[in-house]
C-alpha cells in the first residue's frame, strides 16, 4: 500500500451507541415500544374525532417514536455495512430489524388513517392552528399514496412479512457479495479492490480484473438471477394490488416527480447518446491509438495522465478549499465531518464497496462511507458525499418526518459539490495537458452519472416489463444488459459475453428499483443550476442554502423557481446536457490543436 493511503479515517459510531450491547440502545427500543403501544391505544380509530391541536400533538408523538426507531436502525445499518462478513453483527442487524418492524407495526395505522380522512377534514385540521399546519408537506406526501393504499390488515401483513420477504432477499444479495472474492492473477480480492483495478494505469491489470470479476459473477449468476427475478415479481404483485400504472410510477410518486418529467429526462438523454458518450469514447479510443476500446478500458486513465495519487489530506484540502471559495458556511459544515470522525474511508474486506452519506436522524448527524484509493475519482466521490452530508445537516431542522429530500433533488448538493471541486482543480492548474486530463475525467464522471444511469433505467424498464410474463433466464438478463449498454456506450466500446453478467452487481436494482434515474436528474439539474450561478452569481449562495435547508418541505418545481428553472420544460434537460456536450467540444478542440 502507498504511504499516501495509510491511516485513512474510520468513523466513530459512539455518538449513536457504544456497541450492539449498549444499554442505551436497549433502553431506546424499550421506550419506543412503550410509546408506540401508548400511541396506538390513544389514537387508533380516533383520528377523525381529533381537533387541530390534538392532531398536531399526535404527529409530534409519531415523529418522536420514528426518531427513536430510525436512530436504532441507522446504527445497525452503519455497523453492518463495514462488517458484512461478521456473523455476530449480521445476526444483530437482522434481530434489530425484526424488533423495529414489530414496534413500528403498532404505529402503522396512523398514516393509513390519515389517508382515510376526507380532504375537507384535512383542510380544517390544517387551518385550525397548532402544529398540524407545520406538517402539511409531510401530510401531502402521505396522501399522494392515498389511491394506492390497501386495507389496514393487508398493509400490516405486508409490513410484518417484509423481514422474511424483500428484506431477506436484499440481505442475501449483500452477504453474497460480501463473501465473494475475485481471483486476479492469483490474488483473491474483495469487490471494492477489483473494481478499483478497472481504472488502474496498467492495461493488463484492468483486463485481468474485468475478466476475473465477470467470471465470478457468472459462477454466481443463477443465484443473482433468482434474487432479481424474485424481487421483480414481488414488485409486480405489489404494483398490481396497489394499481400503479407502470413499474416506475411508485418510485416517481415517492420522488414527488411526475411520470412525464421522468419520461422527458430519459428520452432527452437517450436521444443524446450519439452526441455524448458515442462521441467521447470515439475520442478516447483515438487517444489510446485504436478504433474501439475494450470495455475494461472505458474508465482507464488517459495515456498522457501522469497524475500521482492523492493522500487523504490532499483530498480533504482540495474539497474544503473548493467549498470555502463558494460558501464559507458550507465549508464549515463540511469540515465537521473530518474533525468529528463522521467518515469511514478505509477499504476493507467485508465493507460495502460503494459510497453513501447516511442522514441518520436530525438529533444526531450524518455519517459518510466510501472506499478511498487515492485517485482523482475518489476526490470527486468525497466531494459528492460531503455535498450530501452538508445537505442533510442543513435539512435536519425540518425534523425526522420532513428532513429527507426526494431523490430527484437529493443529488443536487452532491453533484454541485463535485462541480465546485472540479472547477477549483481546473482553475488551479496552468498546464494544458493537466487541464485536458481533468476535463476528460469530468466528462467520464458525467457520462457515468447521466448516460450510464439512464441505461440502467432502461435495463430495469425492460426487465420489469418482461418479468410480468414469466421468469427471465440469466441468459436473457445478460442479453438485455448487453443490448442497452451497446446502445448507450456506442461502437467505440467493445462488449463481449464476459461483460454479460455485469448487470448482477448493481445494488440499486435490488435495494431501490428505479432509483438510478435520480443521478441523471441531479446531474442535469446541477448543470443548469451551475450555469445560473456563473451567469448571475449575486445572491445565489443564499438561495442555494435556503434550498438545501428546506429538506422535504418543497417539490422540485418550488425549489427551482427562485433560480428561474423548470424541470417540466424540455429545454431544462437540453440546457443540462448541453454542459456535457460543451465539455466534449472543448476536448475535441484541444485534440485538434494538438494535432
Amino acid at each position: 500500500m502507498s504511504s499516501k493511503l495509510e491511516n485513512l479515517p474510520r468513523w466513530n459510531l459512539g455518538d449513536l451507541y457504544c456497541g450492539p450491547q449498549d444499554t442505551a440502545l436497549e433502553n431506546d427500543l424499550v421506550l419506543a415500544d412503550k410509546l408506540a403501544g401508548d400511541f396506538q391505544s390513544v389514537y387508533q380509530n380516533n383520528l377523525a374525532q381529533l381537533d387541530a391541536k390534538k392532531f398536531g400533538s399526535a404527529i409530534n408523538d409519531y415523529e418522536a417514536i420514528s426518531e427513536l426507531l430510525q436512530k436504532a436502525i441507522s446504527y445497525g445499518q452503519l455497523l453492518f455495512t463495514v462488517n458484512m462478513d461478521d456473523g455476530d453483527i449480521t445476526r444483530f442487524y437482522q434481530t434489530l430489524q425484526e424488533r423495529i418492524t414489530d414496534i413500528s407495526t403498532k404505529t402503522l395505522f396512523f398514516t393509513l388513517e390519515i389517508n382515510r380522512l376526507s380532504d375537507e377534514k384535512i383542510e380544517s385540521l390544517m387551518a385550525g392552528g397548532g402544529d398540524a399546519a407545520r406538517f402539511r408537506p409531510w401530510i401531502n406526501e402521505i396522501r399522494l399514496f392515498k389511491s394506492h393504499q390497501l386495507s389496514d390488515e393487508l398493509e400490516m401483513y405486508i409490513h410484518e412479512k417484509s423481514v422474511s420477504g424483500k428484506t431477506a432477499w436484499v440481505r442475501l444479495f449483500e452477504e453474497t457479495f460480501s463473501e465473494m472474492r475475485f481471483d486476479v492473477d492469483g490474488e483473491k480480492l474483495a469487490q471494492s479492490d477489483v473494481l478499483n483495478l478497472l481504472s488502474d494505469k496498467d492495461g493488463a491489470k484492468r483486463k485481468s480484473a474485468a475478466l476475473a470479476f465477470g467470471k465470478t459473477l457468472s459462477e454466481n449468476i443463477r443465484l443473482l438471477a433468482l434474487i432479481t427475478n424474485t424481487l421483480a415479481k414481488e414488485k409486480e404483485i405489489d404494483d398490481r394490488w396497489r394499481k400503479y400504472a407502470r413499474p416506475v410510477s411508485s418510485r416517481n410518486l415517492a420522488n414527488q416527480v411526475e411520470d412525464e418529467v421522468v419520461d422527458a429526462l430519459v428520452s432527452s438523454v437517450s436521444a443524446s447518446y450519439e452526441n455524448l458518450s458515442h462521441r467521447y469514447y470515439k475520442l478516447k479510443s483515438k487517444w489510446f491509438g485504436c478504433d474501439a476500446l475494450d470495455y475494461w478500458d472505458r474508465n482507464a486513465p488517459l495515456p498522457f495522465d501522469d497524475a500521482a495519487l492523492f493522500s487523504w489530506d490532499d483530498a480533504k484540502n482540495t474539497v474544503l478549499s473548493a467549498y470555502e471559495a463558494f460558501s464559507p458556511e458550507i465549508a464549515k459544515i463540511a469540515d465537521r465531518f473530518f474533525e468529528n470522525n463522521w467518515i469511514d474511508a478505509a477499504p476493507d474486506e467485508g465493507k460495502d464497496a460503494g459510497a453513501y452519506s447516511h442522514p441518520v436522524v436530525p438529533s444526531a448527524h450524518p455519517y459518510i462511507l466510501m472506499n478511498f484509493h487515492g485517485k482523482s475519482r475518489d476526490v470527486m466521490t468525497l466531494a459528492h458525499e460531503l455535498g450530501h452530508g452538508v445537505h442533510q445537516v442543513l435539512a435536519a431542522k425540518q425534523g425526522t418526518l420532513m428532513s429527507d429530500t426526494p431523490v430527484t433533488t437529493a443529488e443536487t448538493a452532491s453533484v454541485f459539490g463535485e462541480m465546485l471541486t472540479f472547477r477549483s482543480m481546473v482553475d488551479g492548474t496552468s498546464d494544458p495537458l493537466k487541464k485536458r486530463v481533468l476535463l476528460a475525467g469530468k466528462v467520464e464522471d458525467m457520462l457515468n452519472t447521466v448516460v450510464r444511469q439512464v441505461a440502467f433505467h432502461e435495463f430495469e424498464t425492460v426487465v420489469h416489463a418482461e418479468r410480468k410474463s414469466g421468469e427471465l433466464s440469466p441468459e436473457r438478463l445478460s442479453e438485455i444488459w448487453l443490448d442497452v449498454q451497446s446502445s448507450s456506450l456506442g461502437p467505440a466500446i467493445k462488449l463481449d459475453s464476459s461483460y454479460g453478467s455485469f448487470w448482477s452487481y448493481i445494488p440499486h436494482f435490488v435495494h431501490t428499483p428505479f432509483y438510478v434515474y435520480a443521478y441523471a436528474f441531479g446531474d442535469c439539474l446541477v448543470n443548469s443550476l451551475y450555469d445560473v450561478y456563473l451567469t448571475n452569481p449575486d445572491g445565489f449562495q443564499k438561495k442555494y442554502i435556503e434550498m438545501l435547508s428546506s429538506g422535504g418541505t418543497m417539490r422540485h418545481a418550488e425549489l427551482l423557481a427562485p433560480f428561474g428553472l423548470d424541470a417540466a420544460n424540455p429545454d431544462f434537460w437540453k440546457r443540462g446536457l448541453g454542459v456535457v456536450s460543451g465539455f466534449i467540444d472543448q476536448l475535441e478542440e484541444m485534440e485538434a490543436g494538438a494535432d
